[in-house]
């Protein structure tokens, strides 16, 4: 059986259809937009949820397209076999209809602003080179013809691009006859770029100036769809829009338009000869919640099933940390207060918390408070909601994480944390204690160090042999080595010295289940460095100064325990 191709990266409908990808027939949203007939309509879901794919569709659709030679475009063939053809000729009497403006604001994310406005204004001029077309037959009024050739012009001012899609609905509306439509993709991409980059207050009011001239005072909007990530309301990007419709991911409207059900996984798996990954791609990919309506992530399912059958790689693996910076969950981080820390490590052990939560929230105060960053952290889907509260006019949301794939990312985010808390951290005082075997100061600089970190999964012995090793590998004048085969296992790590005059240091862990378990832990964990001959290899090597610690950690607490040995060489 020949199956259809893996649409790893496609964002363009009609490449979808015309090279025949695996495609998850969306278009019964046109349906609904036509029902809702919302003016201008706002639409905000995490990255890589098919926003742009969802556009491009909507451009197909709808578009009155004009080829080269000024004939009509007949796009009915890309909607062939779709939903939307069941629709009815109300609905279809649409298709093909109307002058469309579409342009995504992705490519605005860019160093400086300088940089970042030059590239929305190509992007904006290659819109009005694709409609160049009105500029025939001398159908456009002379004023007009001026302001769309002035647009196209090397010394175009600033507050000319401003207005710019709004010259081309007037320029388009004397062609075609017909109100326009006009498509903004990855709209806040500009604005979050600007808050980390440093240039968020030019970047928001070219912004604001160029949607109210295209959503607010254009006489030829027939209507918007805007898509991205956080609504942004309160530096006034949307002045005065009293007919904005705001779909987020609470909104129970739109649920199933934006990420793939259960079903549709549950078939595209079926497709692949990969049924029996269901439970698999649930635990890794599913948990976005959208109003009431379950979700997978469409980028990580795809790249999912593109791995296991043409790539071979019979495991899951976290798609979606690589398609963003996730400098947001860093920040969190990094600023987090001891409540903070708790609440990280909360989710991070399959547990909840609350929160208020408002969806007018702005780049521009991400780090005004902690409820500020889980809200951002919602919104852009690092956080699922598991259940709402309303306390008078306040909404609060019980939230998880939503699966093992941003697991991972908080977990990758917090090791970078804590390397680099390791760079600026004096450890002078618990390195001099580590190797002259003082293992009360030892235990004492451990204890002090478990207190600033944030934990994950800390029942599990994995976090402290992290955590030990990051303090650890730094000291200087020795090799450390991790899970090194030594004797008749493999020890957790071993400190070798350059200068064998100095001590080697040999170092087990274990865990305990309840606080009085420390000290049998210690020992239990310096009888395995003894019954399992740890110090034969460090002895091979020539070491005589032998120290074994066994260390046993409870949550942020920890015993350590010493022992030193000396051995003698005949030679």
């Amino acid at each position: 059986m020949v199956r259809k191709a893996i649409p790893i990266g496609i964002e363009f409908y009609k490449e979808m259809i015309d090279k025949d990808y695996y495609y998850v027939d969306k278009t019964w949203m046109i349906k609904d937009i036509l029902d809702n007939k919302g003016k201008v309509n706002l639409f905000t879901r995490p990255r890589r949820f098919g926003k742009t794919l969802t556009q491009t569709m909507l451009k197909a659709f709808f578009e009155q397209e004009i080829d080269t030679e000024g004939n009509v475009v007949d796009n009915r063939r890309y909607f062939e076999g779709k939903r939307i053809m069941e629709a009815g000729e109300e609905y279809l009497s649409h298709m093909g209809q109307y002058p469309v403006i579409f342009l995504t604001l992705k490519s605005a994310k860019q160093p400086n602003y300088k940089l970042a406005y030059e590239v929305l204004l190509w992007d904006i001029r290659r819109e009005f080179t694709r409609h160049r077309y009105v500029l025939q037959d001398d159908i456009l009024t002379d004023e007009q013809r001026r302001q769309f050739e002035r647009i196209l012009a090397d010394d175009v001012a600033e507050a000319d691009c401003a207005v710019a899609f709004k010259i081309l609905s007037e320029c388009l509306y004397a062609y075609h006859k017909k109100n326009v439509i006009i498509l903004l993709d990855e709209y806040d991409v500009p604005l979050e770029n600007a808050y980390f980059s440093g240039f968020y207050d030019d970047m928001v009011g070219f912004i604001r100036s160029f949607f109210e001239s295209s959503l607010k005072t254009n006489d030829y909007l027939e209507f918007a769809v805007i898509t991205g990530c956080l609504r942004i309301s309160k530096e006034s990007i949307f002045t005065g829009l009293n007919n904005l419709n705001v779909v987020s991911i609470i909104s129970n409207n739109y649920a199933e338009y934006f990420g793939f059900v259960q079903q549709e996984v549950e078939e595209m798996l079926s497709y692949y000869g990969m049924s029996d990954r269901i439970a698999e791609a649930k635990q890794w990919y599913d948990g976005y919640l959208f109003g009431e309506t379950e979700v997978y992530n469409p980028w990580s399912i795809i790249n999912y099933v593109n791995g296991i059958t043409d790539g071979g790689i019979p495991y899951p693996r976290p798609f979606w940390a690589n398609t963003s910076s996730n400098s947001i969950v860093r920040e969190l981080i990094a600023k987090a207060d001891v409540t903070v820390k708790k609440e990280i490590e909360s989710l991070m052990d399959f547990g909840t918390i609350e929160k208020p939560i408002h969806e007018d929230i702005t780049y521009g105060e991400i780090d005004k408070t902690q409820d500020n960053l889980w809200n951002f952290l919602f919104f852009t889907g690092y956080l699922k909601a598991v259940s709402v509260r309303f306390e008078g006019i306040n909404v609060y949301l019980t939230l998880a994480i939503p699966n093992m794939e941003i697991l991972y990312i908080y977990e990758n985010s917090i090791k970078d944390w804590f390397r680099e808390l390791v760079k600026v951290t004096d450890f002078s005082k618990m390195y001099e204690a580590v190797l002259s075997g003082d293992a009360r100061t030892f235990q004492e600089n451990i204890v002090a160090q478990l207190r600033r970190s944030i934990s994950y999964y800390d029942t599990v012995e994995q976090f402290y042999h992290g955590f030990m090793l990051g303090i650890l590998s730094p000291l200087k004048d020795y090799r450390v080595l991790s899970n090194r085969e030594g004797g008749n296992g493999r020890t957790d790590i071993t400190l070798t010295p350059v200068d064998l005059k100095m001590p080697a240091v040999i170092l087990e862990f274990k865990c305990a289940k309840k606080l009085t378990e420390l000290e049998a832990g210690c020992d239990e964990a310096l009888k395995q460095i003894d019954d399992r001959n740890y110090m034969d290899e460090p002895v091979e090597e020539g070491c005589t100064h032998i120290i074994k610690y066994g260390i046993c950690f409870y949550k942020k607490i920890c015993k350590v325990k010493c022992k030193e040995e000396t051995v003698e060489f005949l030679y």
